[in-house]
Order: structure tokens, then sequence, then C-alpha cells
């Protein structure tokens, strides 16, 4: 397995609170489909629910932002970035909900998450 694509399948299986904003769905066994990610790692107990917006006055939403970019046989880390510059100008998806992603190795996990193709758009507007 690529460097990245293991790096991004370990990111998918960790603990960490993230919410996966993606051009469609994530299936790691089709990489020949082009598809753009982004990972936005949340603070440890910070809720995306309506209702409960997140963290107390002052704190971060987004820690940290992943970018990867999947296509032609390969999925590989574009950027990753803590800047608050970078990270304060991006808005959460409130609407995004349980997100299955297929693993290269066929099973699903199921993550937080929403296939959004203006959201992935902004973003990179946003990055760029």
């Amino acid at each position: 397995m690529q460097p990245d694509l293991r790096e991004f399948v370990d990111l998918i299986e960790s603990q960490m609170r993230c919410v996966y904003v993606a051009e469609r769905p994530i299936d790691l066994t089709k990489l020949d489909e082009p598809n753009t990610i982004f990972v936005l790692q949340l603070p440890e107990g910070f809720r995306t629910a309506a209702g409960s917006r997140g963290g107390g006055f002052g704190e971060r939403r987004i820690l940290k932002v992943y970018r990867y970019q999947c296509g032609q046989g390969d999925c590989k880390k574009v950027s990753e970035s803590e800047d608050e510059g970078v990270t304060e100008t991006l808005d959460l998806p409130y609407h995004a909900a349980a997100f299955p992603i297929t693993l290269p190795d066929g099973r699903e996990k199921l993550v937080s998450g929403v296939a959004d193709a203006e959201f992935v758009a902004a973003y990179r507007r946003a990055l760029s």
C-alpha cells in the first residue's frame, strides 16, 4: 500500500474526531475514480449535531485540515494545515451524517461525513 494511502487509512481507523468532506462517496477499492477529500480534525468532545455547535467561546472549531486527491490508481496527500488563519475560514458541513468509507480491503467504516462537491469547491478556494 502506498505511504499516503496507508496514512489516510490510519486516519480513518483512528479514534480522532474528524469530519470527511468529499466530492463523491469514498471507495478506496476504486482508486482510478477521481475524488478530492478533505478531512477536518475536530477537538475531542466536539459535537456537530444541531443545537450543540461545538466547543466553548473562543475555541477553534477545526484543529487541522488534511487534503487528499484520489485517482489514477493512487490516493495522495496534497496538503495539511493547522494554521488558524486557514482553519477559521472553513465552515463545517452541519448536514454531515453517518458516512460509509470503503477501505482498500473492502471493509466499510462509518464516519461523520458528506459527499458535497460545493463544500469541496469552497475548501479548495479557501486553501489555495
